[in-house]
């Protein structure tokens, strides 16, 4: 399907609102556990000897705390100042602050980490958003600049099988808009596009909350 890239930038744009004020409106929505996702991740990290980690869309920060609670050091980024707030407020709280930094930033744009500067990235969710094809991979190979060789990327998204598939209102390229939040829904293909140049470890499907959501996790890792 053919879309303007006019009205997918609008859409992005309302969508950041979107999150601001579902942050500011709900403090700490998804709570304090993290997600099965980044349970599983530290174990991969650690498995494989990383000592930092990125979060790319950390929100509030439940997962990011996880990772520092681990005793990983975390560079926290998301596009909504507010949710990384309750996530400074939080690490205070549990004592972790000295392992967490965070940045505002939106994805669309390079990462702003030098070359070969961290050994794990992490992202629940996140390339599935309101992003285009060309922005996804241009956030894969941004994600693939900033890891050191040998490096891990995990990362989840919610898939073609989900049932919000071409549900709600459509804003192209794969993107449907249910329940005023925009989700990029990915078929194997785009998996296995994201995927050259990396080694591709695993590709496991879950499912995740009541309706239920269902997802992919993918882990891949940069090749020397």
């Amino acid at each position: 399907m053919q879309h303007d890239p006019g009205d997918l930038a609008a859409t992005q744009k309302e969508q950041r609102e979107q999150w601001q004020r579902t942050y500011a409106m709900h403090p700490g929505m998804y709570g304090e556990r993290p997600s099965a996702p980044a349970v599983h991740a530290a174990e991969v990290f650690h498995a494989r000897a990383a000592e930092d980690v990125l979060e790319l869309g950390a929100g509030h920060g439940r997962d990011a705390l996880h990772f520092a609670r681990q005793g990983f050091a975390v560079r926290a980024t998301d596009f909504s100042a507010t949710g990384l707030r309750q996530l400074r407020e939080a690490a205070r709280a549990q004592g972790v602050a000295a392992r967490v930094t965070t940045a505002v930033h939106d994805v669309r744009d390079p990462l702003p980490l030098p070359g070969a500067s961290v050994d794990a990235v992490f992202a629940h969710m996140l390339l599935c958003m309101a992003l285009s094809t060309d922005e996804i991979h241009a956030l894969v190979g941004e994600v693939r600049r900033v890891l050191r060789p040998g490096g891990t990327f995990v990362y989840t998204v919610r898939h073609t099988q989900d049932a919000h598939f071409r549900a709600g209102t459509p804003r192209g390229d794969g993107i449907f808009e249910h329940g005023g939040f925009a989700v990029h829904f990915f078929d194997r293909a785009l998996v296995d596009a994201l995927a050259e140049g990396w080694r591709l470890d695993e590709v496991h499907a879950f499912e995740e909350g009541e309706l239920p959501r269902r997802l992919w996790r993918v882990t891949q890792t940069r090749r020397p």
